[in-house]
């Protein structure tokens, strides 16, 4: 059987040098990785064009300059859809880099949402009680809210950013406060070290999205 290949498909430019070598070290050599990105399209000088409306969904991601930038959902769809739709016809599965949801995009190949991942892996481990939640931004508060709720689980969340200096393990001891009995870093844009900084600051256990996949499509495309 020859090597694999994974796509990964983040929602802002690619490549995504902050993540990708921690999903290279779990795949190993032999699975090679193609990188694209939804507003690999897009400068400096029209990234503008994908500034969240007031009414729209918002994301945040990293250009290939390293800068972070918010992304209106509705204006980000097509141009994902235009690069998830090139990228697939070079490889076996695909990977999106966001635990945001995109029930719209057309996919002919196998494709990893990591929110679905997390969902189902949180609902294992975690039947009932309470949920803690460290999101990027505040203005993503009431959909990530309403995207995790279910029967039995208390959901608590606090606001610290992986793309600016943020307070993670403070923010991890505040939700461990509130009674939360685990933490999901809720952004495809937190690494193990802020991973480690959520453990120390709350004592919990702490899911990590970036490494959680990687394992996932390092069992679909092992030989």
């Amino acid at each position: 059987m020859g090597s694999k290949s994974v796509g990964i498909l983040t929602i802002g430019q690619s490549p995504r040098t902050d993540v990708t070598p921690s999903i290279e070290a779990i795949l190993g050599h032999r699975v090679s990785i193609v990188e694209s990105g939804g507003l690999d399209s897009l400068t400096n000088e029209t990234v503008h064009s994908i500034e969240p409306d007031e009414w729209d969904t918002t994301y945040i991601s990293r250009m290939r300059d390293g800068k972070s930038v918010k992304i209106g959902k509705s204006k980000l769809l097509p141009l994902l859809q235009a690069e998830m739709s090139a990228l697939e016809e070079t490889v076996d599965i695909v990977l999106m880099l966001c635990t945001g949801d995109f029930p719209t995009l057309q996919a002919k190949k196998p494709i990893v949402y990591p929110d679905k991942i997390l969902n189902h892996i949180v609902r294992a481990l975690l039947p009932s009680g309470s949920l803690g939640l460290i999101i990027p931004l505040e203005e993503q508060r009431e959909s990530l809210l309403s995207k995790w709720q279910q029967e039995g689980l208390k959901i608590f969340t606090e606001v610290a950013s992986p793309y600016e200096k943020s307070d993670i393990a403070g923010a991890a001891r505040a939700l461990q406060k509130q009674g939360a009995d685990i933490v999901v870093l809720d952004c495809m844009g937190y690494n193990e070290q802020h991973k480690s900084e959520a453990v120390k600051g709350s004592g919990l256990p702490v899911l990590l999205p970036r490494t959680l996949v990687a394992r996932i499509i390092a069992e679909y495309v092992a030989e």
